[in-house]
């Protein structure tokens, strides 16, 4: 039996998703997090191999969901453009 922990815990993942237009979703950033790779390079493989998702995998955040999640969760060194998935 494997007695190690988790990389990564269930209350961590948890905590990573938001609820945004009636959906659950994460952000690229955190998402990328997880996989530990670069934001971008989560962003680009996903745009390579678009055909292998469904059509609402992801969306792009308006400035007022921006706003509004950047004030909830209070992390200021976010820019614009964050994607959600």
């Amino acid at each position: 039996m494997d007695n190690r922990a988790p990389l990564v815990t269930t209350g961590k993942i948890e905590r990573l998703i938001f609820r945004i237009r009636g959906q659950n979703v994460m952000l690229s950033t955190h998402l990328a997090e997880l996989y530990e790779v670069e934001p971008r390079t989560l962003v680009q493989a996903v745009k390579r191999n678009i055909d292998r998702f469904p059509e609402d995998f992801m969306f792009q955040l308006t400035d007022k969901e921006f706003e509004d999640l950047k004030s909830q969760i209070v992390i200021p060194s976010w820019g614009p453009g964050h994607t959600v998935t």
